[in-house]
């Protein structure tokens, strides 16, 4: 099954984790959508910088603290993703109770190492 991703908070720097896991699952052949603050493209992929409307999103994995992801609640609720990434860095209580009452998995992990291993 081809768990499409949604990455919130990614960048076109190449030294940053969220811009590593687009080629990652990319190389894993996962399908990748993409938003962060400045538009752009890695490795085909679109960044969007704004709440686009994506369809069939398996999961959603941040890259933004907790705080710069209060904005994104509803939005990410509104696409039933079947789970959420926490990504180190991006621990958020208040989001996890969220997914909890809307019947949405979740874990604290790393995107890049559950790739590593093959458990993603």
């Amino acid at each position: 099954m081809n768990k499409k991703t949604l990455v919130i908070g990614a960048s076109l720097n190449p030294t940053k984790y969220s811009n590593i896991a687009i080629k990652k699952l990319l190389a894993n052949e996962f399908e990748v959508s993409a938003i962060g603050n400045v538009e752009g493209e890695v490795s085909g992929v679109k960044i969007y910088n704004s709440k686009e409307i994506f369809q069939n999103i398996h999961t959603v994995t941040l890259y933004l603290n907790a705080k710069n992801q209060e904005s994104y609640y509803d939005y990410i609720l509104s696409l039933e993703p079947k789970r959420v990434i926490f990504n180190p860095g991006t621990e958020n209580k208040t989001l996890e109770k969220l997914l909890v009452k809307n019947n949405i998995d979740f874990e604290e992990s790393c995107t890049l190492v559950l790739l590593s291993i093959g458990a993603y």
